[in-house]
């Protein structure tokens, strides 16, 4: 009996979840959009590219903290936080709550940057149509395989380092919370 209303307090717990996931997902990608808007309107070519290289690293380094800290062992950030060390408590937090932490950064982040970024290769899409007399199909493709590769290579590449390094991953997250949450 006591199992079914723990599976079932969770159940609801996942509800409430996915419910402000949701609207977090749509306040993120409303703030990103504007940004991305405001920032490419009337923007020339160097802009908007360091706009596009902006949103792919972004992904690439929320797809990092998510892969390390579903990899990450909590003992060191326990030995940390005993020693007051900071940002330790805020990566027990993170791993605490990994499966959402790891939602959050991968799926949230990393698809809100993904979608972003294909808007703002239309933008530069559109530029080098302007400037170049290379067709508009064979442009956007090359555009639009070269924004993917840096985004997939980008995101191996720190697929990597998070596993191999997802303690140091984990702990600067967490100092970096610190920071923004206490100020020192």
């Amino acid at each position: 009996m006591a199992k079914k209303q723990k599976r079932k307090g969770s159940g609801v717990s996942r509800a409430g979840w996915v419910i402000r996931i949701f609207f977090i997902s749509v306040a993120i990608s409303a703030v990103l959009s504007l940004f991305s808007s405001v920032a490419l309107e009337g923007a020339d070519f160097f802009p908007a590219l360091a706009v596009l290289l902006s949103f792919v690293l972004l992904g690439i380094v929320f797809d990092v903290i998510g892969v390390a800290v579903t990899a990450a062992d909590p003992r060191p950030f326990h030995s940390m936080a005993s020693h007051r060390e900071k940002g330790a408590e805020e990566a027990l937090f993170l791993l605490r709550n990994s499966d959402k932490v790891s939602n959050f950064c991968n799926d949230v982040v990393g698809d809100i940057c993904g979608i972003v970024s294909g808007t703002t290769a239309a933008v530069i899409v559109a530029h080098l149509q302007r400037s170049l007399t290379v067709s508009s199909v064979l442009l956007s493709i090359f555009v639009t395989a070269l924004i993917s590769g840096l985004t997939i290579g980008g995101k191996a590449i720190g697929k990597n380092i998070a596993i191999d390094c997802c303690t140091a991953v984990v702990f600067r997250a967490g100092r970096i919370m610190h920071f923004f949450r206490r100020g020192k």
